[in-house]
């Protein structure tokens, strides 16, 4: 088993693109259907793997393009330093002080280590000075539990 960690930090209203968060359906649309859906369908089959937005499951990460992980780790722990990491270096930016609290940062991370080290993906989201989010994750593969049909990046 092994991890990805993901990073993404931007205006509020680009997150909010929930159709660019979302994998198209599995089927596309039906013969006869309305233009618009059909091109839209298209867009957004050709749009979601390519962008960096992040997914709204948190495992689909795992199509986006590898230049995206920012980090790969064999243990739980050291996946959950950097979320760590990452916490304590945008938490002066957090727009909530109980987010900026130390001890919850703490306690995240250690319920990100057990998660990770049963098999589970671990994804943190804050809102950072107006109007910008801040997206964190990290991904567990090998096997892949919540969707096994997605392959991991690196193998």
């Amino acid at each position: 088993m092994h991890h990805h960690g993901y990073l993404w930090a931007g205006p509020k209203g680009r997150f909010d693109q929930e159709a660019l968060r979302r994998p198209p359906h599995p089927e596309p649309p039906p013969a006869g259907s309305r233009p618009e859906l059909v091109q839209r369908y298209r867009e957004v089959a050709a749009e979601f793997p390519a962008s960096d937005l992040p997914p709204l499951e948190t495992a689909y990460w795992l199509v986006k393009p590898h230049s995206l992980v920012r980090g790969t780790w064999d243990e739980a722990k050291e996946a959950a330093g950097w979320l760590g990491e990452r916490l304590a270096e945008y938490a002066h930016r957090f727009a909530s002080a109980h987010d900026q609290d130390a001890i919850r940062l703490a306690t995240l991370v250690d319920s990100a280590a057990e998660r990770l080290g049963a098999g589970a993906d671990v994804s943190y989201g804050f809102y950072l000075e107006s109007p910008s989010y801040l997206h964190l994750a990290v991904v567990t593969c090998s096997p892949k539990r919540a969707i096994p049909g997605l392959v991991c990046p690196v193998e």
